[in-house]
């Protein structure tokens, strides 16, 4: 079939301009989309009199026969079509006839590609937000099952305070569901409706553009023609969010990684997470963990390419934005795949090593503020406290010992405020029990949190 805008040239294009031009390689994967789009046009066409009740229903009729071909394998989109749009177009026209051919009456592709990827982009958030509920569930099993298992928590990568491991995972919760309200935001953006903008101008055909709107699904309309072909913003805002999310994926892998060197051993890989070497037998390496860092750089690098593609372009449509496709298909198909491999390797590829775990924090002196606290509590002001505690960590680091290995004689020398109820508040646990404050990593708090979450989460 000949080019749309065939009778406007002499000469055809350069064959490789046409494969450059061609966007049908990668638009494809909205072929579901332009398909329901399209049905919805043509009920609107046939509802407003524009078409004739049969020729409306004889254009949804060949679009549903495209669609029953397509799912069964008989219809495969491809080269010479220049996009999927046009390309559903010929297979119409080849179909139906002449009929096909006003099936466009009113509308543009300008209109009908950013109504498609709206429609994609809805459905692969709705999808996200369960994988991500998913994984939420995988780290709250894990955390249930460790409200009292001891963690050290760090600064700067330097020992701090002990933690319940459980608090620990909380933290990641919170962090996903930062990104499934994120999502939902970029949602309520991509569910409007830029379906008869046409071109840039809106069009003299009587349409009824909120008919298309309910049609689709879509929660209202763009109020300017101009804005509705032009505006991307929720394609980046969409990758942002990913990019968020896929820096949350990114830190929990970091931190597997370093639990499961032995250097840590805080945890132990799995077989069905792990691989090993074809040089060194000995090995089980993360891979899992550390390409769900590796790519998080390439969701970096998507942000970065829409926003540069956006930059300057004066309204309205260019031809720029046939570069915002690939990005957002590419930042779906890799969180997707992230989220997934994450939550098999929380449900299946590690173990907590429990014991390593609870030696870790008797070895340390993540006890420290708990020293100085126990003379707050004794009406010493806070900072004499610290400095006590400060010359008894330097005392102990000279001797290479720990704080339970000094008698209580050796407290009073540093100040005369320390019993031997001392012993009791530098033990691990009622350490980690004291933190009482909302929020903390106290034993009855991070409970209460679990509880919580299992609400939320409808466990």
């Amino acid at each position: 079939m000949a080019k749309v805008w065939s009778k406007r040239f002499d000469n055809s294009l350069n064959p490789f301009i046409e494969k450059f031009n061609a966007s049908i390689e990668f638009d494809r994967k909205l072929i579901l989309e332009d398909l329901d789009c399209s049905i919805a046009h043509a009920k609107m066409l046939g509802k407003t009199k524009v078409l004739s009740s049969s020729e409306s229903l004889k254009i949804i009729n060949g679009l549903k026969k495209i669609k029953a071909d397509y799912l069964e394998g008989n219809f495969s989109p491809s080269l010479p079509s220049e996009d999927i749009h046009y390309c559903i177009e010929e297979k119409l026209i080849s179909l139906i006839g002449e009929t096909g051919k006003k099936l466009h009456t009113g509308r543009s592709r300008n209109d009908q590609v950013g109504t498609d990827i709206r429609l994609w982009l809805r459905k692969e958030i709705d999808s996200l937000d369960i994988l991500i509920i998913d994984l939420q569930k995988s780290l709250l099993n894990l955390a249930e099952s460790n409200i009292y298992t001891l963690i050290p928590g760090y600064t700067h990568m330097q020992r701090a305070q002990p933690l319940s491991l459980a608090h620990h995972l909380l933290a990641y919760l919170e962090m996903f569901q930062r990104d499934r309200e994120r999502l939902k935001e970029v949602r309520s953006r991509v569910n409007v409706s830029p379906l008869g903008a046409a071109a840039l101008a809106g069009t003299k055909i009587k349409i009824d553009r909120n008919f298309t709107a309910a049609e689709l699904g879509f929660e209202k309309i763009y109020k300017n023609s101009i804005d509705a072909v032009s505006d991307r913003d929720f394609c980046i805002e969409f990758v942002s969010a990913s990019a968020l999310a896929m820096s949350h994926l990114s830190k929990i892998s970091e931190e597997i990684i370093l639990w499961v060197t032995d250097e840590f051993s805080f945890a132990r890989l799995t077989d069905k997470c792990a691989t090993g070497s074809s040089l060194m037998p000995q090995k089980k390496n993360p891979d899992v963990p550390e390409l769900i860092r590796g790519k998080t750089g390439r969701v970096y690098g998507h942000l970065h390419a829409l926003l540069t593609m956006v930059k300057g372009i004066p309204l309205a449509y260019n031809k720029d934005f046939q570069e915002d496709k690939e990005p957002i298909f590419d930042t779906a198909e890799t969180i997707s795949s992230c989220i997934r491999a994450m939550t098999i390797l929380i449900n299946e590829g590690i173990e907590i090593n429990i014991e390593n775990l609870s030696d870790s924090v008797e070895n340390d002196f993540s006890n420290a503020t708990d020293l100085a606290d126990y003379l707050v509590g004794k009406d010493v002001p806070f900072r004499t406290a610290y400095q006590v505690v400060g010359e008894i960590v330097k005392y102990c680091l000279e001797r290479k010992i720990l704080f339970k290995n000094l008698k209580i004689e050796e407290f009073k020398k540093f100040h005369p405020e320390f019993e031997e109820d001392v012993f009791v508040d530098l033990e691990p646990s009622n350490v980690v029990r004291s933190r009482t404050s909302e929020g903390g990593t106290g034993f009855t708090q991070v409970e209460k949190e679990v509880n919580n979450w299992q609400k939320k989460l409808l466990l």
